[in-house]
C-alpha cells in the first residue's frame, strides 16, 4: 500500500513537472529572459528543437498517467532528460547537468515501482 502511494505521488509530481516545463518551453519567445530561456540559450538550441523537446516532455507526462503507456512515457521522459544532460555537459554547463540527475532517476524508479493502478497479471 505504501509503495502504491509513493508511486502515485511520484507519478503526479512527474506529470505536473513535465506539463509545466513543456508548456513553458512551448510559450517561450525568442527574446525571452528567464531561467529556462537562459539555459536553452547556453546550450545553443534552436526554437524548433526546443519546441520538440517541450512537446516530448508534455507527451511523456500524459503517457505516464495511463497504466498501459506508463513504461513508454517513462522511457521518453528519461531520454529527454538524458539528452538535456548531454547537451549541458557538451556546452560546459556542469551545474544544470548535475541538477538533472535526480530527475533522471525518477522515471527509472517509477518503472521499478510500477503504476499503482496497473493490473497484476
Amino acid at each position: 500500500m505504501i509503495i502504491k502511494l509513493i508511486s502515485g505521488a511520484l507519478i503526479l509530481f512527474t506529470a505536473f513537472m513535465g506539463i509545466k516545463h513543456g508548456w513553458q518551453g512551448l510559450t517561450m519567445k525568442p527574446g525571452d529572459t528567464g531561467p529556462e530561456a537562459d539555459l536553452f540559450a547556453k546550450i545553443n538550441l534552436s526554437q524548433g528543437v526546443s519546441k520538440v523537446i517541450s512537446v516530448l516532455s508534455i507527451l511523456s507526462a500524459l503517457l505516464i498517467l495511463v497504466p498501459q503507456t506508463f513504461v513508454v512515457g517513462n522511457i521518453i521522459n528519461a531520454a529527454v532528460i538524458l539528452l538535456l544532460m548531454v547537451l549541458f555537459l557538451k556546452a560546459g554547463e556542469f551545474k544544470p547537468a548535475l541538477i538533472e540527475i535526480p530527475f533522471l532517476l525518477i522515471p527509472l524508479l517509477l518503472i521499478f515501482l510500477k503504476h499503482p493502478f496497473a493490473q497484476n497479471i
